[in-house]
């Protein structure tokens, strides 16, 4: 599996502190290695077809979808991303 990631993941991304960002790196290896880490604790979002969701920090998340080429990372940042993901 490879990522692909959109442009607003992106923006998010640079906008995160460096901690965070480094943790969002590790959390982004470990679904690549195994995406039924618990760790991750990868949910299907309610009422967006296909999309998840990983806590990568208390407060923090990352939203993603499964495709034939592999994830493609859409968002990153504080809980309210979820309204947008």
């Amino acid at each position: 599996m490879k990522f692909h990631f959109a442009a607003s993941f992106d923006s998010d991304y640079r906008s995160l502190p460096r901690k965070l960002q480094t943790t969002l790196e590790k959390k982004l290896g470990m679904l690549l290695a195994n995406s039924r880490h618990p760790s991750l604790r990868v949910k299907k979002m309610e009422g967006f077809d296909e999309i998840f969701e990983v806590r990568f920090s208390k407060g923090y998340r990352f939203t993603f979808q499964k495709k034939d080429y592999g994830y493609f990372i859409r968002r990153a940042g504080p809980h309210d991303i979820l309204k947008r993901p």
